[in-house]
């Protein structure tokens, strides 16, 4: 027997709203019926047509699309790269600190965890890990990473990633790419998302915390959105602005960190190759086999040649040695130390990676650290210089080792 219409059984929007409309896994009703008016003045269920919401729900009326994802806002006066962001982000979120030691010339970052990162692999779950890179720059040169967390939508690392011989002029202008990831073994990685820091926002020695939202990489699908991707990727077009407008300046090919010193006791001077960093990449694997050699010139004699040992494929390579050039304070007013950074290549020409040339006659930073040590005597005076691919007169000859 046909029942009337009257008589048909009828729906809770709670449960209709749960069973055909939430996506994935069926949130308990409670959760979602927080979001809908309650059914009559009495408890839930009962009664006839929809009343008005209680006064504790009237705010979700007017309130912000945020508000009612139960996205969490900061308290006044936080920070905004402060708040906790919400757990049902789509890719998730990442929380770290920068610190820029200006000192050192080092930018720490910290890694410290992720949370609700969005499922990779086929359990619902993946194996992230981070990626940093500084922009504009060859990835190679400046890429960081962290260890890979097994199955886990809400990693933690705890690591710190350190990148050395970063000056102002970094800080003023480049960005810090940090990049979140899925290791497949037998596939490519994957993307998950990613966060973009104006190194300008840090203050020296002052650390800063960061616990935001991963963002979706731009894409480059087609000429037709190429403006908007573009605008996308603003931050790093700023920065390429700067070097079209100079024509004239040189390439940038690395840094290295020399100390100077002339010894009183010794009578000579005291040059120290410490390190390198971010140098070009000169082989086809993408790193280099780095090594140093310095001349002081002019060297009539031709016996002021030093050179380092060979660093394997590396583009930050640790040399820690040192080498003495026996000379009056004098006559060595009138040298120019010249430091030039090669690719070791067996059977071949060895590649010009870059130089530098301190002296009376360089500029900047390279004629401020001559003229201090020339000044302060026994005292060892370290300093960042920016390599350059001009190559010295002097050194046109390209050497085999």
């Amino acid at each position: 027997m046909r029942g009337r219409r009257s008589d048909r059984m009828t729906i809770n929007i709670q449960e209709h709203m749960a069973i055909n409309v939430c996506p994935g896994p069926i949130r308990p009703i409670r959760q979602i019926s927080d979001y809908f008016p309650r059914r009559g003045p009495g408890p839930e269920g009962g009664g006839g047509g929809f009343g008005e919401a209680p006064a504790s729900l009237a705010p979700l009326a007017l309130a912000p699309p945020a508000a009612l994802l139960g996205a969490n806002t900061p308290e006044e006066g936080a920070e905004v790269d402060s708040y906790d962001s919400d757990d049902t982000t789509a890719l998730g979120t990442l929380e770290f600190d920068l610190l820029y030691d200006q000192a050192s010339c080092t930018l720490h970052c910290s890694i410290l965890r992720a949370k609700g990162l969005k499922p990779m692999d086929f359990n619902g779950l993946a194996d992230p890990y981070v990626k940093l890179h500084l922009l504009p720059g060859a990835c190679k040169a400046n890429k960081l990473k962290t260890k890979t967390q097994r199955n886990t939508l809400n990693p933690v690392w705890n690591e710190d990633l350190t990148y050395s011989g970063i000056t102002d002029d970094d800080i003023t202008h480049k960005v810090l790419r940090i990049s979140v990831c899925d290791e497949d073994k037998l596939s490519h990685n994957e993307f998950i998302g990613e966060i973009r820091v104006p190194l300008r926002r840090l203050k020296p020695s002052q650390k800063k915390h960061f616990n935001i939202c991963l963002e979706r990489q731009v894409p480059l699908a087609s000429p037709s959105s190429m403006s908007a991707a573009l605008r996308g990727i603003s931050c790093y077009l700023k920065e390429l602005e700067q070097v079209e407008q100079g024509p004239g300046l040189l390439e940038e090919r690395g840094r290295i960190l020399l100390s100077l010193s002339y010894s009183s006791q010794r009578r000579g001077l005291l040059v120290g190759i410490l390190r390198c960093a971010h140098l070009a990449a000169m082989d086809v694997n993408g790193y280099s086999d780095p090594y140093v050699k310095t001349y002081l010139r002019p060297d009539v004699d031709k016996k002021s040649k030093h050179k380092t040992c060979v660093k394997k494929k590396t583009l930050n390579p640790e040399f820690n040695e040192e080498f003495f050039y026996e000379m009056e304070l004098s006559a060595l007013a009138t040298k120019t130390l010249e430091v030039t950074v090669w690719d070791y290549d067996i059977g071949k020409s060895n590649d010009f990676i870059g130089g530098v040339s301190l002296g009376p006659g360089a500029q900047g930073e390279a004629r401020k650290h001559w003229n201090e040590c020339l000044q302060q005597l026994d005292t060892a005076l370290e300093r960042w210089h920016t390599l350059t691919n001009e190559l010295p007169p002097a050194a046109g000859a390209l050497s085999l080792a």
